[in-house]
């Protein structure tokens, strides 16, 4: 098989956003190595599914190098998968804190360490990371502070990696959504989720899509947590 073809991992890849941005990078023409604890083997032959815990080292692994021996390359990574436990502060367990520690740290930690190992010895790559927009602004009413701790710790990282490897050709950025139209909300909330945003309504996972599209084809820009929120972070 053809190693001239790019190769994009998706984390958290069998629902809402990260489904929607395995079809948005075949339209593209990408390879893709799609993984989640769910996810269900493809018919595509261009799809190569992993399925696993993320936050498990040995996941990790198993991505990159089944990525790597079906493929022969890794240009980008989307770290997309991450939960949300909306708890008052005081009422959040020791388990809470670990599951959500468990998926959006070391789900990001371990996996980008192994890409960014695959992209040094291919002297170029991408990696781009959905964060949160509530680390910026935080809003009476939600509930956000494992999300900020988290996510917010990743758009942190996100400027530390595209510094540290920038003379390496590899670029790093952040996609901070707002909240959007996936599985994780039931319908009969949206109207009111939609409130919380300056433009009125929920985002579409279409909208997160598009922004990582953009930032994979954009070679002068690293470094950068893009807002995609409906104008949450400008203020309210």
């Amino acid at each position: 098989m053809s190693t001239t073809q790019k190769v994009v991992v998706v984390t958290g890849a069998s629902q809402g956003i990260g489904a929607e941005v395995v079809r948005a990078f075949r339209k593209l023409d990408y390879r893709i190595v799609a993984t989640s604890r769910s996810i269900e083997p493809s018919d595509d032959e261009n799809i190569l599914s992993v399925a696993g815990d993320i936050g498990d080292p040995a996941t990790a692994r198993r991505v990159i190098s089944e990525g790597v021996a079906r493929f022969g390359r890794i240009d980008t990574l989307v770290n997309n998968a991450g939960i949300y436990i909306g708890k008052p502060f005081t009422e959040h367990t020791a388990e809470d804190y670990a599951a959500v520690m468990h998926v959006n740290m070391a789900g990001f930690y371990h996996i980008t360490q192994l890409a960014i190992a695959q992209m040094e010895k291919q002297s170029g790559g991408h990696v781009v990371t959905v964060t949160t927009s509530i680390d910026h602004a935080a809003m009476s009413g939600i509930y956000s502070v494992l999300a900020a701790l988290t996510k917010g710790g990743l758009n942190a990282a996100t400027k530390s990696l595209a510094i540290e490897y920038a003379k390496k050709g590899i670029r790093v950025n952040a996609v901070a959504p707002g909240i959007i139209k996936t599985p994780m909300h039931a319908h009969a909330d949206h109207e009111a989720l939609g409130a919380f945003h300056p433009l009125g309504r929920m985002g579409e996972t279409s909208d997160i899509a598009s922004a990582i599209l953009f930032l994979d084809s954009a070679p002068f820009v690293t470094g950068e947590i893009l807002h995609v929120d409906g104008g949450q972070s400008a203020g309210r």
